[in-house]
This record gives structure tokens, sequence and C-alpha cells, in this order.
């Protein structure tokens, strides 16, 4: 009996143990046969994206008069998003977002749209890199392999990863790095483990496809060697130099994000209509070329036909350049942030080489190897990804100088703080301590806390005297106003159906669908809070990891406006508010103002804008 029971087991043992087999081989071939046609896809896509570039810039440095169209061709670009595009005017954000919470995916629109827009900034002149686009592209395709083969959540993900890692790694030439950042970029501090292998296999066969059809990527060359020829650098004073030369490649990759952001909420604030803005933006980089005398910071900055011009080749053999990395900032910052289409990375790799030129002539350090620090460490910095950053580093220079280059990095990433050149990147793993940041955070939400003075600080006149004697007088006064908020309540899941609320080409995320609606119809303010922890309906408790919320647990719209206001979007939107748990709650607004001004009647606009 007990030898039955044995052979029973065993050969139960034994079909378990095939069956996984058979499972995990199935999903591997699943899995070869979605990655492959889609990696190829996307790397014939960025070859053709970057031979339609080469052709742009040389046609431009051919014909210099072109620059004098950019206004109008900014004004095309605008147009084309104002018309076609508005749902993918997010870029990589929203490619960052749908893979944290994936939705109505990725709109395949978006890769013809910035397939054009970014030829045609680069045609005319914009200061703008080709990263976003390859990344763009490789999620636009992605998305839609992903609809195709019906994957699921957790699988569209993955797709989307792989996307990413397809298009980094076919645009630059560096399928281990695009495998890496792929996973690194979508939280601060956390690595996606789960998409490791389809990353690389995405970031190989991108990079091989686009090498096939002829592509060809820069060469750089770092020669000094420290040591015995081939040796690992490990001089503590030139390793010391390198941490410096990280600080100062941090706060420019800080810089860099804070200026693009800041004058682009500008841009929005003062030109209410989007196709404005790249027209102001273009005759604003042309009022720079005549103020500043050079066109050397035009375009890609990777070549040009002038030997004596700046550019990132020229930096690793040319003498110490001091201001160059500023005057390319600024160039860059105009031109994206006022909605010309590109990507950032490759005026970064720019920025960060003449950084490292300048870094080396105040250190008194080796040229070409800090130019090599800069190029890979400002990005590290500005994209929070520096393990990323430095495989990339190893794949263009070798490894010969991994240690200073991964010292460049990680400092760099450290003093970049929590701020980025994606906003839709999420801190899994606080750079400093998380103060008032709540789980799930983006680096969005980063900027929206950033300390203020306090209103004890404000109104702390009180306490402060005249000659040690009598308090001085307040001049400001706090106003009081009648308000209310409404908290909708919903699952992360729930969809407003085609129709019945603001969508574009397809269904949407209620809740985003929501607060878009709000915001069109003039709501004060409209936010959505996602759940962490808790229960709903007297169900069990549950909660959510850091870097994707749990579709299962309720989440809430908070509306806050007058009461009427409140009544009537509630009215309008019945279809969908229906079935949905609605709280109200009495609110006051305060203002600070000057002494004798009542903001009683303000109207929610006017308080809003206080």
């Amino acid at each position: 009996m007990r030898a039955t029971f044995a052979n029973l087991f065993a050969s139960c043992n034994l079909a378990a143990f095939f069956r996984t087999r058979h499972n995990h081989a199935m999903s591997v071939l699943r899995w070869t046969l979605i990655l492959i046609p889609m990696s190829v896809a996307v790397g014939s896509l960025c070859a053709a994206f970057l031979w339609s570039l080469d052709v742009a810039t040389r046609t431009r440095f051919a014909h210099p008069w072109m620059l004098f169209l950019l206004p109008l061709a900014g004004g095309a670009i605008g147009l084309l998003y104002h018309w076609m595009g508005k749902s993918v005017e997010g870029g990589n954000n929203l490619i960052v977002e749908q893979v944290h919470e994936p939705g109505g995916g990725v709109p395949l629109r978006m890769a013809p749209l910035i397939f054009i827009g970014t030829v045609v900034t680069h045609l005319f002149g914009g200061s703008a890199g080709r990263e976003g686009t390859a990344v763009q592209l490789g999620g636009s395709l992605a998305s839609a392999f992903g609809k195709f083969f019906r994957l699921d959540e957790s699988s569209t993900r993955i797709i989307l990863m792989a996307g990413i890692a397809a298009g980094f790694g076919a645009v630059f030439g560096t399928p281990l790095a695009g495998a890496v950042f792929a996973l690194e970029v979508l939280a601060i501090g956390r690595v996606e483990y789960s998409a490791l292998v389809p990353c690389l296999v995405a970031g190989v066969v991108g990079d091989w496809t686009c090498h096939a059809w002829g592509i060809h990527h820069g060469a750089y060359h770092i020669e000094y060697v420290a040591g015995a020829a081939g040796a690992i650098m490990t001089e503590p004073l030139l390793l010391g130099k390198a941490a410096l030369a990280g600080v100062a490649f941090g706060l420019a990759g800080l810089l860099f994000a804070e200026a693009n952001h800041s004058l682009g909420g500008l841009f929005k604030r003062l030109v209410p209509y989007g196709p404005l803005r790249p027209v102001i933006g273009g005759i604003l980089v042309i009022a720079l070329v005549y103020i500043l005398d050079t066109r050397d910071y035009l375009g890609l900055g990777v070549w040009s036909p002038d030997p004596k011009a700046p550019t990132i080749a020229g930096f690793f053999s040319a003498p110490v350049d001091h201001w160059s990395w500023l005057l390319k900032m600024i160039f860059t910052v105009v031109t994206l942030s006022s909605g010309f289409k590109g990507g950032e990375v490759t005026p970064l790799f720019f920025i960060g080489a003449a950084l490292g030129s300048a870094m080396a002539g105040v250190l008194g350090a080796p040229i070409d190897l800090f130019v090599g620090l800069g190029f890979v460490a400002v990005f590290a910095g500005a994209a929070n990804t520096p393990l990323a950053c430095t495989i990339m580093g190893v794949e263009l220079f070798g490894a010969t100088n991994i240690v200073p280059i991964a010292i460049a990095c990680f400092v760099a990433y450290l003093c970049s703080g929590h701020s980025g050149i994606y906003l839709s990147q999420r801190i899994a793993v606080p750079k400093t301590g998380g103060g008032l940041l709540p789980p799930d955070a983006t680096l969005r939400d980063a900027r929206a806390v950033r300390p203020q003075p306090s209103i004890s600080e404000i109104l702390s006149l009180g306490s402060a005297t005249i000659n040690g004697n009598e308090p001085m007088a307040h001049k400001h006064q706090v106003n009081a106003s009648e308000i209310g908020m409404i908290r909708i309540y919903m699952k992360p899941g729930d969809k407003a159906t085609k129709g019945s609320i603001k969508t574009l080409w397809s269904s949407k995320p209620l809740y985003r669908a929501l607060v878009a609606q709000a915001k069109s119809e003039g709501i004060m303010n409209a936010v959505a809070h996602h759940t962490h922890y808790g229960f709903s309906n007297h169900g069990p408790v549950m909660e959510a990891g850091v870097e994707i919320s749990n579709p299962h647990l309720t989440m809430c719209v908070e509306l806050i406006d007058h009461r009427d206001t409140l009544e009537r979007f509630c009215a309008a939107h019945g279809d969908l508010l229906a079935s949905k748990v609605i709280v109200y709650k009495h609110l006051e607004h305060w203002s600070i103002g000057p002494k004798g001004v009542d903001h009683e009647d303000a109207t929610p606009q006017e308080l809003a804008t206080e």
C-alpha cells in the first residue's frame, strides 16, 4: 500500500513538474511571438526617423534661411496637435501613466504625430532631441500590439515597457541601457524586474533592426586611462573630482527640468491658445540667434559642417568650453516649453558634455573623461535613471572608466532632488526624507507640495514690535467665503462610456473624464484621490502597491465650488453618477487680502486665482 501511494505521489509531482514547464514554455513562445514583431516594427520606425532627422538637419545647414520659417512651422505643429493630438499631448508622461495604470491605452496616432512634429522642429532650427520621439514611437506601437493581442493589464504594462526599451535602444544604439531605462524610469528608487527579460529582448531586437536598415550611431571615445592600460580606474583624487563634478551635473539636470516646466507653465498661462505658443517660441529662438550672434545651438548639436562649432563629438577633443552648456540649455528650454516636439535627452547629452568640459577646466581634470561623465550624468540627474546612464556610459565609452561614470551618475541623481523631466515618474523610494509626500506620489505631486511660506509666517507680523514695545499694525486680513465640496466615490476601473461625457476616440477612466469635464465647465478645483489602504462596502481590508493602485479599492473625485454649481454638475451628468456614492461637505474659503477689501461676493474663478 505504501509503495502504491509513493508511486502515485511521485507521478503527481512529475505531472506537475511537466505541466509547469509546459506552461512556462508556452508563455515564452507567446511573448516571443509578440515581442519580436513589435520590436522589429519599433526599430524600423526609429531607423526611418533617424534617417529623416539626418536629412532634415543637412537641409537646414544647406539653407540657413529656413530658420525664419520656424514660427510658421511651430504654428503648423500646434494646429496639428490641436486638431488631432489633444489626447497624446502628454507625450512620454502619458506612456508612463499608462504603464502605472493601464486604461485607455496609448493612441496609435501618437506615432505619426510625434514623428512629423519632431522632424519639422529640426528642419526649421528648433533645439530639441530625439529620445522623446523614440519612446513615444515605441509606446504607441507597443500599445497597438497589446490591444491586438488582447493583453490583460499586467501584460499591457510589460509590453509598454518593452516598447520604451525598443525605442530607446534603437535610437541611441544602447540596447542594454534602453532595457534598464524602461525598468528604471517608472519610479524613483525602484526597478520593475517583472519586465526584465522582455525589455532586454525588445532593446536588443530594436537596436539590431535599426542597424539592419543601415543606420549608424555616432562613436565617442575617451582616450584617458589612469594607471596601467586597461585597468579599472580607482585614483582617489580623480574619483573625488568626479563626485564634485557629479554635484554640478545633478544641479544642471535640476535646472533644466525646472526651467522647462516653469517656462512651459508660463506659456500656458499667458497664451491660452495652444497653437500660438510655438509661434511665439519660434520668434524667441530667432531673437536668441541674433542677440547671441550664433546658430551653433540649434538642432541636435551632434555634428556641424563648421569644424569650429561646439558639438557633442567636438567636446571630447576641443579645448575647455565654459558656457556652451548654458546657451544650449536656454535654446532648448525655449523650444520645448513653447510646444515644439522632440526629446530632451540629446540636448542633455550636449549640455552635460559641455559642462563636463567646463568642470575639467575648473578641477584640472582630463577633458575627454569629464566630457564623457557629463554626457551621461546630467541625463541621470534629469531623468532619475542612474543605473541606465551608468550602463549607457559603459556601452558608449567602454568599461575602463566605469567607476568614475558610476560615481558621477549616482551623485548627479542624488543632487537633482525630487525633480525631473518626466513629471509622471513616481517616487517609490524618496531620495531624502519623505516629508509631505504621500505614497505613490509623482514628481508632479512633489512640485506641488514643495515648502512655501506658511500662513503663520505671513500673519506673524502681530508678534513683531516697533522699538520693542508696540506691535506692528496688520496690513492684511482674512476674508472668508462660503464654498462646498463633494466627493464622488468609484473604482479606478470605472469607465466613461463614449458619448456620455467628453471623450475623444474611446472610453476613458471615469475619474479622468470627470476631472476633464469639471475643468471645461469652470469648476474651481477637481482632483482624483487613489486609495492605498482600506476597505469598501464592508469588504476585506486591502492595500495597493507603491507603483500601481489596486483596481478593486474605492477612489474618489473631489470637486470644490459653490453648492449650486456642484448641484448643476451632478444633475448634468446624472447618467454616470446615479449609482455613485456622493458626499457633500460645507467649507469656508479663506483668502488673504488688504484690509477693507471684502471677498465675500468673489466668484470661484476670482478665488481660484488668488
